[in-house]
């Protein structure tokens, strides 16, 4: 972590904030890169769930000067109510930055980042590198009393990906006698582009040879069937009328255009120089729908199986099946350096997937087993702590590996796991526990209405990553 310290006691000098307000990039496209030895890459998801597109755009654009406005006026508790709402997101998206600024990855997967879903849309993410990562952060949190100024990080390169996510579709998928959202998306979503994902990276995305699967459907994937009715006799979730016990849950003319991607699946190449010459490593980036909020099927939580077996079949050989939304078949060459990214909704020892399907992949002969359930699986001393003190899900307290808990929910749902061929040497998950500095990104019960833990001051997921030496 890159510290400079200040004795400022509230807030960092506006004008040393919109000096900082342009985009002076460490790496720019068309440049040469430095030679690199060590790589950083991770996952993080923001939570930056907005209720429109348009509202994660504005407060983006808020220029570092507008922010400190809001956030001395936050200190001082002058803020109305309409100022004090965005100066909660400030304090979100500023506490992000700051997580993003001290674990300084090369590379990071950025989930619940939306977009306008298609993906073409830039403003977010250019609006989040200018007016936020390019702006020294308070390293102990953008609400400590004390400043310690982190240094700004560069991403020369950004892409953003369409997404199923509120992609309205022509059929009852919820069965409820109406086609809306958010219930008949193709994915969850009560708009298109919620819940997207973004990539920021300091090396040259090679975006002629990335694959996307936003289209593969759900009923080519071998072994995969239209969901059937099993929670029949459920007072509280009562069978749609006109369907029975048994039944398949789809009509034939859903299924065959269902997606199996709940988002996107995305194979992003990237170019890393070194020493012996460029390096290519590709980024399988995915979200898929968390296992649970299932009825009278287990829709949810076969669908997260099979997104999750996608990555597996793509690496192993075994997806000669596969194909991408420009209908080039088959998976990743074998000799192919990769790292599987993002928030998988899927713990191998606890919770309510199918916890073979992600064991087999971190369990997987193609992928390095030291950084999966080895000696740099990630961890942290805050995951431990937030079991024990309750701040975590209760249900979970007896998760057999509490250190590598990557959210609120106490399950291992964040994950980054590299090819087999990748030495890895070192990991982490950002997550202080109360005794290390930056605990108020963690948790602030000055702001939200629940106890400032989670989305409101950060989000419920951590920082995950791995270093990759080349």
């Amino acid at each position: 972590m890159k510290v400079f310290k200040t004795a400022a006691a509230l807030a960092v000098s506006v004008a040393l904030l919109a000096g900082c307000n342009d985009e002076t990039n460490n790496y720019y496209p068309g440049e040469p890169t430095p030679e690199t030895t060590d790589v950083r890459i991770g996952t993080y998801n923001l939570s930056f769930d907005r209720s429109t597109y348009a509202d994660l755009v504005e407060e983006m654009k808020l220029t570092p000067a507008v922010q400190q406005d809001l956030m001395d006026k936050w200190f001082d508790g002058t803020l109305t109510d309409d100022e004090l709402a965005v100066a909660e997101k400030v304090i979100q998206i500023r506490n992000v930055a700051a997580i993003i600024q001290t674990e300084r990855p090369a590379v990071l997967l950025m989930g619940e980042f939306n977009n306008d879903g298609t993906g073409e849309d830039q403003q977010s993410i250019q609006g989040f590198r200018l007016n936020y990562l390019s702006v020294p952060q308070n390293a102990l949190g953008s609400t400590s009393d004390d400043v310690e100024l982190l240094e700004p990080i560069q991403f020369g390169y950004a892409e953003s990906f369409a997404t199923n996510t509120g992609l309205l579709s022509d059929h009852d998928l919820d069965r409820n006698g109406t086609v809306a959202l958010p219930g008949d998306a193709w994915g969850f979503g009560f708009y298109h582009g919620q819940y997207a994902f973004g990539l920021l990276s300091q090396y040259p995305i090679d975006t002629d040879n990335v694959r996307t699967f936003q289209n593969f459907k759900w009923k080519d994937m071998p072994g995969e069937a239209n969901p059937t009715i099993t929670n029949c006799e459920d007072e509280n979730n009562p069978i749609p009328e006109g369907l029975a016990c048994g039944d398949e849950w789809y009509t034939a003319e859903a299924w065959a255009e269902k997606p199996m991607s709940s988002k996107n699946h995305v194979d992003a190449p990237i170019i890393i120089p070194t020493a012996d010459g460029d390096k290519v490593i590709h980024l399988l980036m995915s979200h898929p729908t968390p296992p649970i909020f299932d009825t009278v099927t287990e829709n949810n939580k076969l669908l997260n199986r099979a997104e999750i077996k996608f990555w597996d079949d793509y690496i192993s050989g075994e997806g000669s099946y596969i194909y991408d939304d420009a209908g080039t078949k088959g998976g990743i060459s074998a000799d192919s350096s990769f790292v599987i990214l993002g928030d998988l909704n899927a713990d191998p020892e606890s919770g309510d997937g199918y916890l073979d399907t992600i064991k087999g992949l971190m369990y997987s002969d193609h992928v390095n087993q030291l950084a999966t359930h080895g000696v740099y699986a990630p961890s942290s001393l805050g995951g431990p702590e937030c079991l024990s003190n309750g701040e975590c899900r209760a249900e979970n307290w007896g998760t057999k590996y509490p250190d590598v808990i990557t959210s609120t929910s106490g399950l291992r749902l964040d994950h980054v796991i590299p090819s087999s061929d990748l030495n890895i040497t070192d990991s982490g998950v950002f997550w202080p526990a109360s005794f290390e500095d930056g605990r108020l990104m963690m948790n602030d019960e000055r702001v939200g209405n629940w106890g400032g833990g989670g989305k409101s001051v950060s989000s419920d997921h951590r920082l995950v990553w791995i270093n990759v030496e080349l």
